[in-house]
């Protein structure tokens, strides 16, 4: 059973990597619609289960949608391409930009916010804050959708001490966001600090941003901090792996 099943995969990857290969030769462009089940399995002679698992890996990889009724079709949205260094420069929310005018001239709308105040933090939260013992935090969760498309989730713990009464507690922070307000309280960001993983999603997060759950997320975990080294700011990313090209470029 277990070789039958591994040639069964080595298979559908055969397949899958040859339909990818066409979509990237352009063969196939943005909303066409590729062979179905039956006809992919007649060309490879494959049984149509193997096809399906092909068809699954390309929309787990988010290369292809596959509605009931439709069959699978490429998807025409193109990856967003973040670039990490250039977005957090003081520069872009110094002058009131939003973060997102660094990447690729394309800024996701929030369709999803909730700010919520005084709440208890998760253990990891506050000792990276270095929060005593019953100290809360202010927590802003929003949905950034790009064309329609869910792409993030993010939540940023800011300490509540330091924000209350701030316009970092309401739902529109105002120009340059979250980090000109926390300049605005004489604490602007002057260190960051990013770590980034990769994992399966939660079901509770594959829902948020609609997308299979055999598809990854990109976990992003950024940490603010200020002059004095004050972590000031932790913002917690769930990101679309299929619609996010993660750029890095500075000098040696």
């Amino acid at each position: 059973m277990t070789d039958e099943t591994g040639a069964q995969l080595t298979k559908a990857q055969h397949i899958a990597a040859e339909l990818k290969a066409a979509i990237e030769r352009g063969d196939y462009g943005p909303g066409d619609r590729l062979p179905g089940e039956n006809a992919l399995a007649a060309q490879h002679d494959v049984a149509t289960l193997t096809a399906r698992r092909a068809l699954k890996i390309l929309r787990a990889e988010g290369l292809i949608e596959t509605k009931k009724g439709a069959g699978a079709r490429v998807i025409s949205f193109h990856p967003i391409r973040r670039r990490g260094i250039q977005r957090l420069a003081r520069h872009q929310w110094g002058s009131g930009k939003t973060v997102w005018s660094a990447d690729d001239h394309r800024a996701p709308d929030v369709d999803q916010i909730t700010v919520l105040e005084d709440t208890a933090p998760p253990q990891h939260i506050s000792d990276v804050l270095e929060l005593s013992p019953g100290e809360t935090v202010c927590v802003r969760s929003r949905r950034y959708v790009m064309e329609g498309r869910p792409v993030m989730v993010a939540e940023s713990y800011l300490p509540q001490s330091l924000v209350a009464g701030s316009p970092i507690t309401q739902a529109d922070t105002g120009p340059g966001g979250i980090y000109a307000r926390l300049a605005d309280l004489g604490h602007a960001p002057a260190h960051f600090r990013e770590e980034i993983r990769v994992r399966m999603p939660s079901a509770e997060e594959a829902a948020r941003l609609a997308i299979p759950a055999d598809r990854t997320v990109i976990k992003l975990a950024r940490t603010a901090f200020d002059a004095d080294g004050r972590a000031v700011e932790i913002n917690e990313m769930t990101m679309d792996s299929a619609a996010y090209v993660l750029d890095y470029e500075f000098d040696a």
